[in-house]
């Protein structure tokens, strides 16, 4: 497998940067890209998108179709833009920019610039969701559902602290964001 270096990928367009796999074939284990590595969480068009970091999600079938499932505040601009397109990508990347994944966690894209801020290259998938050029692999996702769990719905007592400190403050809610796996890209 031939290896991009990353001094040139900011000159390179989509095609050139990543091959489409199925789902099945995605080279981590599902507990590794959800429990070890922050995801970027990405919704919107070119003209105007937004990015934040994941803790936590998982992936699966639902109804029989691959999908995603994660968790964001319900204050989240993400969360407002994935609303508004219905669609989203999870990016994962090299350990290498972790600083700037972390980055993308650290402020709201509601009232700062922090998009030009962040030293990631943003691309365009083929279906026109963004993502960026640095990642190594890529999940676009249609989103299928948006809900709020109940804490009441919860049998261990571990889920319902941690639900209940979460609805402490209004707007800390917290919404399960589902979504069908449409596309699934990893770096050439």
């Amino acid at each position: 497998m031939k290896t991009i270096h990353h001094v040139n990928i900011k000159e390179m367009n989509f095609d050139q940067l990543f091959k489409e796999i199925s789902p099945e074939e995605i080279p981590d284990d599902v507990f590794t890209l959800t429990g070890k590595i922050f995801p970027v969480i990405t919704a919107g068009k070119e003209n105007h998108y937004n990015s934040m970091t994941a803790s936590g999600g998982g992936m699966g079938l639902l109804f029989r179709k691959s999908a995603t499932w994660c968790v964001l505040q319900s204050t989240r601009y993400t969360l407002e833009l994935i609303q508004k397109e219905q669609t989203y990508t999870l990016s994962y990347f090299p350990k290498e920019y972790k600083k700037q994944v972390l980055f993308l966690g650290s402020k709201s894209g509601r009232d700062s610039e922090k998009m030009k801020e962040v030293e990631l290259t943003s691309v365009q998938t083929p279906s026109g969701n963004i993502s960026f050029k640095e990642a190594r692999l890529i999940i676009e996702c249609k989103l299928t559902q948006i809900t709020t769990p109940n804490p009441d719905d919860f049998r261990t007592q571990e889920a319902k602290d941690y639900l209940n400190e979460a609805y402490k403050d209004p707007n800390e809610y917290r919404k399960y964001v589902f979504g069908e796996i449409t596309h699934v890209w990893v770096k050439k």
